[in-house]
């Protein structure tokens, strides 16, 4: 992952009955919910919660909540200095806030993630530059698309991914792409690829008892013969040799 990316204290689903006492902490926190109402009081201001409007609590801000309806919502604690970056600022001018159409289907989908435990949240914090640029500036900007791009493909390396279709998924020309990978991660799109589905093929030789010919499938290589070429030439061994050396690993700890 990237310097794109925010950095976050902890992001989980909550829900809210009782009215708990006021609380203050030193990181910003997002109020998106999913399901439901919520209400909220930021420093004696009273908001009502709901898919259709959220809540960003300042650093060091005494707030409280509470609700006697079912809900969920997306909660983002988000280190300070983030929300200096690229201009999100803007998304701590007011308190309560509309949910934009775009922003909440990335909520619900971020929310879907999150329930079915398919995707990790190191992951989903990949998509968050998205949701800062529209909840700021009411568009995503490309960083920020580039930002979900390596996200996308890091979570699901083994599809046919190419050059062009990345830059379609960013939504920017194949020499813009080229641009900012150089820029950005220092290496073309291509290579990174590489190196993601390099590292995938090693995760999976390592935690599963999968066939080496599957995992090169899963890891987008063409077969077993293309991956350990691929191997061969990025890190000095095999995939075999690979596995061998893991599980010796593992059993003398």
């Amino acid at each position: 992952m990237t310097t794109l990316e925010p950095s976050f204290v902890g992001i989980e689903i909550r829900s809210y009955d009782k009215r708990l006492p006021p609380d203050r902490h030193p990181y910003a926190q997002l109020v998106l919910p999913v399901t439901g109402e919520v209400e909220l009081e930021i420093e004696g201001r009273h908001g009502r919660l709901d898919p259709l409007h959220g809540a960003v609590v300042a650093p060091g801000v005494w707030h409280a909540q509470r609700s006697i309806v079912d809900n969920r919502s997306l909660i983002l604690d988000i280190e300070e200095h983030v929300l200096v970056h690229e201009g999100w600022a803007g998304v701590l001018d007011k308190p309560y806030k509309a949910i934009s159409p775009a922003a909440r289907k990335l909520v619900e989908f971020m929310h879907i993630c999150m329930s079915s435990g398919s995707v990790k949240p190191a992951i989903i914090q990949g998509w968050m530059p998205l949701l800062f640029d529209i909840l700021a500036l009411g568009s995503p900007q490309v960083h920020s698309r580039l930002s979900a791009l390596l996200t996308q493909v890091e979570a699901q390396p083994g599809l046919p991914w190419s050059t062009e279709s990345m830059a379609s998924f960013a939504r920017i020309s194949v020499s813009h792409l080229h641009t900012l990978f150089r820029n950005e991660l220092n290496c073309s799109p291509r290579a990174w690829l590489l190196r993601k589905r390099i590292d995938f093929a090693c995760e999976l030789l390592t935690h599963t008892k999968r066939t080496i010919a599957d995992i090169a499938l899963s890891s987008g290589f063409a077969d077993q013969s293309v991956l350990t070429r691929a191997m061969r030439q990025s890190i000095d061994t095999t995939p075999a040799a690979y596995r061998a050396g893991r599980q010796e690993t593992r059993q003398k700890s």
